[in-house]
């Protein structure tokens, strides 16, 4: 093993101690230690509410607030109390707001919002969106090799941020990345932190994502996962990042049916000639070590970073890519994706069992979409990749 090797693991081990230590404290104490705002009182009486809807997460709805003495805009998340891991999500999202690329949690309070005890976490607000609602109004210029590399360093640094304290996110997806401010020269943020959990030797065992992104290993229940699967999700991302579509996706209208999670599970998928060919074989040979199905063949978060693609982001080529055009082709085929996402995400239980909502697919655009560029695509050259 190399010397940097040896040197991440011990100093992985040492920062997963001062978490778990960390951890044991009571709730005021743990934000204390963080310097984050612990109070009982009512959130109003520090904040003014809006009606403006920011976004929703696994454990509960996010909205605009503005700090009444200051004048500042903030983010408003509340999470049920009494909802399953509560208190883990409020912890785990605290203590990772010390990455950069993690948005930051200002201020927690514990009281009463609607007649239910709740936690209402404080955020800083993020007004640049999420990633590909930026990407996909992109008009005025294209996208490239070189931005999609820098992004994926900003998604690698948070993931391996948790990794190095053996937490694992477990539900990485485009809505769970926002932008500081309205350029592609702003900070990307995660956030969300509902399905995020500290991993023990046994590894996970409780199977939670988002079908479009999942990894072979979460859709067998049979077998357990560990943080890898984040590895896998990033491969998702970063594939579509490149050219536009998901590499794998559904046939027939259900969130995730039976081809596609056989797709996902034999690590099927293509690289097709039109949006790959101009694109590095660094990052095609990346996306290929980090969508393979054998978690023991899979490289980790620490071999992504160190990857030459990554660590050498302005080494990497300009090329233009087909994403933003893709996107844009069809917007409603676009938003139709997202809703798919987000409705099998919501339908999703933390116990034992997998529960996905059907949807719909009588008039499916993004069905329609693929089944035109499969007959457009012909015999047009592709590569068919299988993870192994």
């Amino acid at each position: 093993m190399s010397g940097w090797g040896i040197d991440n693991q011990r100093n992985s081990a040492q920062q997963n101690l001062q978490f778990t230590h960390l951890y044991q404290k009571e709730l005021p104490a743990f934000l204390n230690a963080l310097g984050i705002g612990f109070s009982k009182n009512t959130v109003t009486e520090d904040y003014q509410l809006t009606r403006e809807k920011l976004g929703t997460g696994i454990n509960g709805s996010v909205v605009k607030v503005i700090h009444r003495q200051s004048g500042a805009e903030g983010a408003l998340k509340i999470i049920n109390k009494e909802s399953r891991n509560s208190e883990l999500e409020v912890k785990l999202h605290a203590y990772a707001s010390q990455c950069e690329n993690v948005v930051r949690i200002l201020d927690v309070y514990e009281n009463i919002y609607r007649q239910r005890p709740c936690y209402l976490l404080i955020m800083e607000c993020m007004p640049g969106g999420e990633l590909f609602d930026r990407i996909q109004n992109t008009t005025q210029t294209k996208i490239t090799e070189r931005d999609a590399a820098d992004i994926m360093r900003q998604i690698g640094n948070a993931v391996m941020f948790l990794h190095r304290r053996n937490i694992a996110h477990r539900d990485l997806k485009p809505e769970n990345l926002l932008y500081s401010e309205r350029n592609f020269q702003s900070i990307l943020k995660l956030t969300d932190f509902g399905f995020a959990k500290e991993v023990t030797q046994k590894g996970l065992e409780t199977p939670c994502f988002t079908p479009y992104y999942a990894a072979p290993e979460v859709l067998n229940e049979k077998q357990r996962y560990d943080m890898s699967c984040d590895v896998w999700v990033m491969g998702v991302i970063m594939y579509v990042l490149l050219c536009g579509y998901p590499p794998f996706y559904s046939d027939h209208g259900f969130s995730i049916s039976p081809g596609m999670k056989k797709r996902i599970k034999q690590g099927e998928y293509t690289f097709r000639d039109k949006e790959w060919k101009n694109i590095s074989l660094t990052a095609k040979d990346l996306i290929k070590r980090m969508l393979t199905v054998d978690v023991n063949k899979r490289i980790d978060i620490y071999e992504f970073m160190n990857s030459p693609w990554v660590a050498n982001v302005r080494e990497v080529p300009s090329t233009p890519l087909f994403t933003s055009a893709n996107m844009m082709e069809d917007p409603d085929c676009y938003k139709e994706t997202q809703r798919e996402m987000e409705s099998a995400l919501q339908t999703m239980r933390v116990d034992n069992k997998v529960k996905i909502r059907d949807v719909k697919h009588s008039k499916n655009r993004l069905i329609e979409r693929r089944k035109q560029k499969k007959l457009e695509a012909g015999a047009a050259p592709q590569q068919k990749v299988t993870g192994f």
